[in-house]
């Protein structure tokens, strides 16, 4: 499971060297070279004056991590609630500004960066999106037939150091895997649980959902338990196959159409139903699974983002984040792309 990111809110400049010394801080345990470490401080250093510049507050998400023995990655998202961009293409250019300046911000951090993306809608807002890698990207897991890519938004709860609400991917020559939970609470002892359902997830060859949640119940008996949805694409037949207890939102976009799931009352580790029964959805080309935690509020509408299915999971799961999150507990949303 990839780290969550930690959230922080800029209300005035004052506010940035801190979130700077803390991002250098951070990237300096990870595997980035020195002239790296000093790109990162470039970019986070113009997305931040950009945020002050041109709209004076809003919240900068950001996240380092390590891949497997040898690579590291830096994740930054700006979002503000401002005026938004009318010609997204035209402020990337150098030499455009809106002010008096030489314009070659939102360049500087394309160029530093090894991916971006802008997402902006006039009157709602921007997120800016942006990914260091000390090596190259491969986050697509491919299947005979589809490509699969799952993105996750994990939001620690205002003043907590870790989040309780996780997810696990697993890609087998048959399955494509997915656990998505939140551990009850906040804190360390949520984020046990979710560890916990996690690690039996990941070494359990089970691809029932109702027996894999039934062990998992077993697993994390003595912890303060979960709620948490299993999705299991069965690649031979070209379907979902999936179960979930407790108040995960899951919902299946195919176009402009959906299609909620409805999971079982109750807590996983602690209380949950005697019987109960795996749901299929057929899988489809240019479907998108979505599953949110009850950090995020439940009545959201896709149909608000205009073209955002040709983004980044990254930049739909910061959308409805944008909008959605209720700010008294962990938040997260989890995209799950079929091409």
């Amino acid at each position: 499971m990839v780290s969550s990111f930690t959230s922080y809110r800029i209300e005035e400049r004052s506010y940035v060297a801190l979130l700077k010394r803390e991002i250098h801080q951070s990237n300096l345990k990870r595997r980035f070279s020195k002239t790296q470490i000093g790109e990162i401080d470039i970019i986070v250093s113009e997305i931040t004056s950009n945020l002050i510049k041109y709209v004076g507050h809003g919240d900068v998400l950001h996240r380092a991590y390590d891949i497997g023995a040898e690579d590291s990655a830096f994740e930054i998202i700006c979002l503000d609630k401002g005026a938004g961009i009318t010609d997204t293409l035209k402020m990337r250019r150098d030499g455009y500004s809106t002010s008096a300046t030489l314009g070659q911000g939102l360049g500087a951090i394309e160029r530093l960066s090894s991916r971006t993306q802008l997402y902006s809608i006039p009157g709602w807002g921007t997120i800016l999106y942006a990914l260091v890698t000390t090596n190259g990207i491969e986050d697509l897991i491919k299947s005979k037939h589809y490509e699969i890519s799952t993105r996750a938004l994990l939001i620690n709860k205002t003043h907590e150091t870790v989040c309780g609400d996780g997810y696990f991917v697993q890609n087998t020559a048959s399955h494509y895997r997915i656990l998505f939970g939140d551990g009850l609470g906040h804190g360390h002892s949520a984020k046990e649980a979710m560890d916990r359902a996690g690690e039996y997830f990941i070494k359990s060859k089970e691809n029932d959902p109702v027996v894999l949640l039934r062990e998992i119940h077993e697993a994390v008996r003595r912890t303060r338990g979960l709620v948490a949805t299993v999705a299991i694409c069965e690649k031979q037949h070209a379907e979902w196959n999936l179960a979930g207890v407790g108040n995960i939102l899951t919902r299946f976009y195919s176009g402009v159409q959906h299609k909620n799931y409805m999971p079982y009352n109750g807590t996983i580790g602690l209380n949950i139903p005697t019987s109960m029964n795996s749901s299929t959805v057929p899988l489809e080309k240019n479907q998108h699974v979505i599953m949110c935690s009850d950090g995020i509020n439940t009545r959201w509408d896709l149909n608000k983002y205009p073209a955002i299915f040709r983004y980044d999971g990254i930049i739909l799961a910061s959308c409805i984040y944008h909008d959605n999150a209720r700010g008294t507990d962990d938040a997260s949303v989890l995209v799950t792309k079929v091409n």
